[in-house]
C-alpha cells in the first residue's frame, strides 16, 4: 500500500535555473520509476537560511508530495545524501489529517493562481 510523504529538500544557491529544473526532475522521475506517484510539485525558490550550512547563507527549496511504498523512502534519502547539489533535506509521512490539510492548501493555492491570471485579464 503507498503511503503519502512531502520531501522538502535545498540545493545548493550556486546552481544555475537549468542545473536545479535538471535535479528536480531527477528526484521526480526516482519516484515514478520507484512505483511512486507524484502528487504536487512546489518551488519555494531561492531564500536565506537560517544559519550557514556548508558554507552557504541561502539555498533553493524543493517541495515535492508524492505518494509511495514505505521502504522507498530510504532509496530517495540515500540519492539525497549522494548528491552534492542537495545541502539538505526532509521527509515526513503525511497521517490522514495532514494529507487533508495539504490538499485544501493545494486547493487554495490553485484558487489564488487562478484569481490573480484573472485579476490580471480585467
Amino acid at each position: 500500500m503507498l503511503k503519502q510523504y512531502e520531501t522538502v529538500f535545498i540545493a545548493t544557491p550556486v546552481l544555475s535555473d537549468s542545473q536545479m529544473k535538471e535535479a528536480v526532475a531527477k528526484y521526480t522521475q526516482l519516484i515514478k520509476d520507484n512505483g511512486g506517484e507524484v502528487v504536487y510539485e512546489e518551488d519555494w525558490g531561492l531564500k536565506q537560511l537560517a544559519y550557514p550550512i556548508q558554507h552557504k547563507t541561502s539555498g533553493f527549496y524543493y517541495l515535492i508530495e508524492f505518494k509511495a511504498d514505505p521502504q522507498f523512502v530510504n532509496v530517495l534519502e540515500t540519492q539525497y545524501h549522494r548528491d552534492e547539489r542537495i545541502i539538505r533535506f526532509l521527509t515526513v509521512a503525511l497521517d490522514k489529517d495532514a494529507a487533508a490539510y495539504a490538499e485544501k492548501r493545494r486547493a487554495g493555492k490553485t484558487a489564488k493562481a487562478a484569481e490573480t491570471v484573472e485579476n490580471k485579464e480585467d
